[in-house]
């Protein structure tokens, strides 16, 4: 579909799609799409799409509407370009023609025939690959000059696995100045990016050279800052004239002179920092018959290139970390949708069963106290378990290991909801293997897995004639792993839906549902190193594997060092 992609603004990350027909932007909550800046009017533009054409036109806004800078009051858009409404700025992006079918133009072949017949005749590492770019040695065949264009491809390929393979900017940044220090013979180097709400260049990144000084302060100058943020211009600098340069009679000559490269970072919409290096170049060098500069137009053009791709990377982080921040928001909106539901049934249960304890009490009846009061507390149960699957679900946590019997802990659970099983007339069977011995797992995490399970098995059979749960427990000592099985003849679940079903708050109990039993039970399984295996089959029920790694407990451990040297001892005395 064509979309709107905000890239600049407080709104920065979103991504509004556009269907066929009129879509409103504006600051009013009746908008289509809502931007949240005051110097949007609360009906800004309208984006009208015709078949393959969308149209751009101003609403009367009080701030104008602008393509790639340009004030319009109507345009037909295309993909690439900017629309800015106000301070935020939105990428326009055409719907792309579909592929269609391509099986039928591109084949992936089993078994080899004679006619597509190949083998493999050299394989390459990526590390490999970019051996070409080393420095070679030079010899009669390679001019100087290919060499330094050979040595400034390396430092780009560099550069660019740099900043492909790190989302953290604060990484980034460093890893960049690094590169830049192999490469170039500063004594001092810092990035400063531009503050999204100040539009201040902030320093984030710093290095020196081993040798230099660390406690002086780079001073760098705010008319070279503004000149090369204004102009786009990377530029060389010097802090003395050139007839001045070998004056001996100068003081200069006795502190050297600083030279320096300031550059613009670059980017796809924006100039998002500048990057800064200098050196100073002694006293004796001055003096000696070279007179050499440090930094060459060849740094700066070096230098310019670095920055955009450096450019290019902290655009490609803050998008993601905006596009991230965006779904989360997203979650977190639907979280309390679904949850403000869940909990408001639970409330309104409590309530009930307040009532009827306040009449009992009020009439001296224990009966009435007595049915107020197991309302109460089944609905107690129920909001215990919601919070205690939130917690589980929104932190990453370590198993807490420890000696525990799984058989135990299966029986513990049965008895537990025997209660809601007799409520909903299923029966609920307890079938443990005997031969399973103490095992380490995360007694608690595993208890609220499996009884999430069991949980749902029950549900499932809740519109079922003689519906049915079988809980049980084997060792699979071939592959070292326990498993508790959980078995039901309910309603069954279709094949399409087995996956879906994984999703956070997805749930096909209705309201009754959270969606968050399974995708906790999920969550501990594989923090165990385990998962959850479904084999479903509509109308005739469901088996949850829930699976992991059998740990010995040092119980078993010490047992079977005992018994195995009780065995040598008799081997030993034996005749």
């Amino acid at each position: 579909m064509a979309s709107l992609f905000v890239i600049k603004g407080a709104d920065q990350g979103m991504r509004f799609e556009l269907d066929q027909g009129i879509v409103v932007l504006g600051r009013d909550t009746t908008a289509t799409v809502q931007l949240h800046d005051s110097e949007v009017s609360r009906r800004h533009a309208e984006v009208r799409g015709q078949e393959d054409r969308f149209v751009l036109t101003d609403a009367g806004s009080s701030n104008g509407t602008f393509v790639n800078g340009r004030r319009v009051d109507s345009q037909d858009l295309a993909t690439g370009d900017q629309v800015q409404i106000g301070a935020t700025t939105l990428l326009f992006t055409a719907p792309t023609e579909s592929s269609g079918d391509l099986t039928a133009k591109i084949d992936i072949v089993g078994p080899l025939t004679a006619e597509h017949e190949s083998q493999i005749v050299r394989s390459m590492t990526q590390e490999e690959g970019s051996s070409f770019l080393s420095p070679p040695v030079l010899g009669a065949d390679e001019s100087p000059w290919i060499a330094r264009a050979r040595s400034n491809l390396q430092v780009m390929y560099r550069t660019a696995l740099a900043v492909s393979h790190t989302l953290d900017i604060d990484q980034l940044l460093a890893r960049i100045l690094d590169l830049i220090f192999e490469w170039v013979e500063a004594s001092r180097g810092c990035i400063m990016l531009v503050d999204p709400h100040t539009k201040e260049l902030a320093p984030r990144s710093h290095r020196t050279r081993k040798g230099v000084s660390s406690r002086e302060k780079i001073s760098i100058s705010r008319t070279i800052l503004d000149y090369v943020r204004q102009h786009n211009e990377g530029v060389l600098t010097s802090n003395a004239r050139e007839d001045e340069r070998w004056d001996s009679t100068r003081s200069i000559l006795h502190m050297g002179i600083r030279e320096a490269i300031c550059v613009p970072m670059q980017g796809r919409y924006d100039v998002v920092g500048v990057i800064y290096i200098d050196t100073t170049i002694p006293a004796d060098r001055l003096l000696a018959a070279t007179r050499t500069k440090t930094f060459t137009e060849e740094h700066l053009k070096l230098m310019i290139a670095i920055a955009h791709q450096a450019a290019l990377a902290v655009e490609d982080t803050s998008y993601y970390s905006a596009m991230v921040q965006a779904e989360r928001l997203a979650a977190v909106g639907q979280m309390i949708a679904t949850l403000s539901h869940h909990i408001k049934n639970i409330l309104q249960g409590i309530n009930g069963g307040s009532y009827l304890i306040e009449e009992g009490l009020k009439s001296s009846e224990n009966d009435v106290i007595a049915k107020g009061w197991n309302i109460v507390e089944k609905n107690q149960q129920k909001i215990s378990h919601l919070v205690m699957d939130m917690l589980t679900f929104s932190k990453e946590r370590e198993p807490d290991l420890a000696p525990s019997d799984i058989n135990a802990l299966a029986a513990d659970i049965v008895e537990l909801m025997q209660g809601r099983a007799k409520d909903l007339d299923v029966a609920l069977a307890f079938k443990p293997a005997e031969t399973i011995p103490q095992l380490k797992f995360d007694p608690d995490g595993l208890h609220r897995a499996v009884l999430n399970v069991v949980t749902n098995a029950i549900d499932a059979c809740d519109c079922v004639e003689n519906g049915c749960v079988v809980v049980s427990t084997e060792l699979d000592e071939a592959e070292e792993l326990i498993r508790v099985i959980v078995e039901d003849n309910g309603r069954g679940i279709p094949s399409e839906d087995v996956d879906k079903m994984f999703g956070l708050f997805v749930s096909r109990k209705g309201g009754r549902g959270t969606g968050l039993g399974l995708p906790v039970s999920k969550k501990i399984l594989r923090e165990h190193g385990g998962d959850i295996r479904v084999e479903s089959e509509v109308g005739r029920g469901s088996r949850f594997i829930l699976e992991w790694p059998a740990l010995p407990s040092e119980t078993n451990d010490a047992n079977t060092t005992t018994r195995r040297a009780a065995d040598e001892d008799s081997e030993s005395v034996a005749p």
